[in-house]
């Protein structure tokens, strides 16, 4: 668990800081606000793509393999951006951002899992919640770290003159080439970070685990196909639209708050790591209270009816309330606020999901993964949507995904054949 803590906060060193990408390459690359969330995009489609590969992989070569592989393929990743910024180039942070969700595809793929077999299932999203806190720790810090290496005093400086018109022409392009070579000393080192841990856990204790073993007393799955298996396919939907809710809230926030009168270079660049900071505060709930005092389900519905509230409640409410010293709607409070109930949603839907698989748990698990590629493609979604109507409005994309979750959360996870008859 120690060992997978970490991990998992290496997980969050590198997704979460995405939140900052977004505003930060909008404007240094100058494209358009839904250019922007191709960060999103090509970093979580890789989750689309390579989770039934990452499933060939760790069955083929064992997961402690997988687990190496999956964090030198982030290594090289995170050099991407060395060139990236070098040239300015936004396809190529684009390329590196491809590739650091490979090597987290197959990462999770194996770890989560794992995590899951630790115990006794009851007991599954306390674990999941113990690991998800240090990756939320990790989101919040490497957001704030992030924020003060790339978005210091000299490059508030630099941003706020290239604002206000400074510089124009060659020396405007100079400015941002400046601007955004600020990239390359964090990224640079998380490479090498990543690179030094695959090369712990080569030469770790850490054995591999074998779900047929595991999981040899259920003989139910021989010669069943994964896909007649509803509370799984149902539960790679709801962590779609979890992911994606999730990813909203997070990846929207800075650019919600400057439609509010908050500029990136101040306390908006901050907002990210608030939501992260709430879902900590829910994760050590799961901790503590799961399954001794609620039960995974209990927690799940719990929050899920939360969010639902919330999610109608974004795009409606426009009371203005003093925030941080500028008169703001009260709405972008609600928005953080949604980091709390977060937290025991995707601790609740997996190990629901993954019950009673057997020897089909490592294609079960990677298909679960592959859900993860909602937040590459409900956050473009809002985007398209924000350009016609407004960011406040556009967040009525929310309301059918937690109405989905809901369902999961109270009949979905409980079917489990195809055929429907009347009684």
């Amino acid at each position: 668990m120690i060992i997978f803590s970490a991990l998992y906060f290496i997980f969050g060193l590198v997704s979460w800081v995405n939140a900052i990408l977004i505003p930060y390459f909008k404007f240094t690359c100058e494209i358009s606000e839904v250019q922007s969330y191709l960060v999103t995009f090509a970093f979580y489609i890789a989750y689309l793509l390579f989770s039934i590969p990452s499933s060939v992989i760790l069955n083929k070569y064992g997961y402690k393999k997988g687990l190496t592989l999956g964090l030198w393929i982030m290594s090289i990743g995170a050099i991407f951006f060395v060139p990236a910024a070098n040239l300015r180039s936004y396809p190529f942070f684009l390329t590196g951002l491809f590739l650091l969700g490979i090597g987290l595809t197959l990462l999770q793929s194996a770890a989560n899992p794992f995590v899951t077999m630790l115990g006794k299932k009851e007991s599954a999203a306390s674990r999941i919640s113990t690991v998800g806190f240090f990756n939320k720790l990790a989101g919040v810090l490497s957001n704030l770290l992030f924020a003060a290496l790339i978005i210091g005093a000299s490059s508030k400086t630099l941003m706020a003159d290239i604002k206000n018109g400074v510089y124009v022409g060659v020396f405007r392009e100079q400015a941002l080439d400046q601007l955004i070579k600020a990239v390359i000393m964090p990224y640079l080192c998380l490479a090498i970070i990543l690179l030094i841990f695959g090369i712990f856990i080569k030469y770790s204790s850490i054995p591999d685990i074998d779900t047929s073993k595991q999981n040899s007393s259920i003989k139910a799955n021989e010669g069943k196909s994964i896909l007649k298996y509803p509370s799984l396919i149902l539960g790679v939907f709801a962590m779609f639209f979890h992911v994606g809710s999730q990813m909203i809230t997070l990846a929207t926030v800075i650019n919600y708050a400057g439609t509010l009168g908050f500029e990136l270079e101040g306390i908006a660049k901050n907002f990210p790591s608030i939501t992260m900071a709430l879902t900590m505060v829910g994760y050590l709930i799961g901790v503590f209270f799961i399954p001794k005092h609620l039960s995974q389900r209990t927690a799940l519905i719990l929050s899920v009816s939360l969010n639902l509230v919330l999610s109608f409640l974004i795009p409606v409410v426009h009371y203005q309330i003093n925030i941080f010293g500028i008169n703001a709607s009260m709405s972008i409070l609600f928005l953080m606020l949604m980091g709390l109930p977060n937290a025991l949603i995707y601790a609740g839907i997996w190990p629901l999901a993954i019950n009673g698989l057997g020897k089909l748990t490592n294609l079960g698990s990677s298909m679960l993964v592959m859900g993860l590629c909602g937040s590459a493609i409900i956050p473009l979604i809002y985007s398209m949507i924000s350009v016609k109507t407004s960011m406040q409005a556009a967040y009525w994309i929310l309301v059918p995904c937690f109405i989905y979750l809901l369902f999961y959360a109270l009949k979905g996870y409980k079917i489990n054949s195809w055929k429907f008859t009347r009684q």
